[in-house]
């Protein structure tokens, strides 16, 4: 089957409102959402901020708040948040969001309010695709090892324990812990080693397709540019690196399975250019996605729904 990432959903002209359209073509929209794993709603007057989070209530009900954050964003309102405040002049590689976590958004969000001068895609990967194109043994050893991920909380660089788990308040981080399968470590320094180990390979809620959903690639030291990659590895030990991954053994992850894992994304990777008012709507259990480096002024509204759990 020829799938198209994203599928284009446009104004018709006839002047009816991106809402009434949803209303009309609920169920339509959400088959088609399954079928190709992204959405690309143009053409309409969106309204604003609000009216983002009316298309977001509209299509999956109420937005989602972000919960044991890794990106830094800041709130716009409500529950509609910034894309992820890196510099632009880094890439951020293809991933699902919160595949890390025990309960993550089936569905993701993502407004156009204003676009960049050049590049600032947001490259889309079909992770049907994905699993598909990996090695058998490569699919095989992580359905079976499953993937771990190491985060290192530091007081003194990067983001803090409280920020990513948005409280003071260490009980309730260590209760937070206990129902997600998450194993924490208090560090000197008021510092946070937390250990979770997941699945690698998921079934699709919906179509029931085998998904390489996780955050193995994305997490790991060697998929950060080269001079950030060395400059990690002056200050902090493998062990204390904010982020890394591993099988879920604790057994190192070799570079050369790596290379094929970013190279199985990059080739099912697809991109398109931002416009004023677009609106992307993403199965996060189907597609996975990035950032292109931009210049000029960029502005991505972005909403999470749907539970997974």
């Amino acid at each position: 089957m020829t799938r198209v990432l994203p599928h284009l959903v446009e104004a018709d002209g006839s002047g009816i409102g991106v809402l009434e359209r949803i209303g009309g073509e609920r169920q339509k929209l959400r088959g088609l959402l399954a079928e190709h794993g992204a959405l690309l709603l143009r053409g309409f007057d969106i309204g604003g901020v609000d009216g983002f989070d009316r298309v977001v209530r509209a299509l999956s009900g109420a937005p989602l708040t972000y919960a044991e954050r890794s990106s830094p964003r800041s709130t716009i309102k409500g529950q509609v948040y910034t894309s992820t405040d890196y510099p632009p002049d880094e890439e951020i590689f293809l991933h699902n969001e919160n595949s890390y976590q025990a309960v993550w958004p089936l569905t993701l969000y993502f407004h156009c309010l204003q676009a960049p001068l050049t590049r600032g895609a947001t490259p889309l990967a079909d992770i049907r695709r994905v699993y598909e194109s990996i090695d058998p043994s490569v699919r095989e050893e992580f359905a079976r090892r499953k993937w771990m991920v190491v985060r290192n909380f530091h007081p003194d660089f990067g983001s803090s324990w409280r920020h990513a788990f948005n409280t003071e308040d260490r009980g309730v981080v260590e209760a937070y812990a206990i129902e997600r399968g998450i194993t924490l470590e208090w560090l000197d320094g008021d510092g946070l080693r937390t250990r979770a180990v997941r699945d690698a390979v998921h079934r699709h809620p919906v179509t029931g397709e085998k998904v390489w959903f996780n955050h193995a690639t994305f997490f790991h030291l060697s998929t950060q540019a080269k001079d950030v990659r060395d400059g990690l590895l002056e200050i902090f030990e493998p062990a204390d690196l904010p982020s890394n991954t591993y099988y879920g053994d604790g057994g190192t992850i070799p570079d050369d399975v790596m290379d094929h894992l970013r190279s199985c994304y990059r080739q099912a990777s697809t991109r398109f250019d931002w416009q004023y008012d677009d609106v992307l709507v993403v199965d996060n259990m189907l597609a996975a996605h990035g950032r292109e480096p931009y210049t000029g002024p960029r502005k991505i509204a972005v909403a999470m729904a749907e539970p997974s759990g």
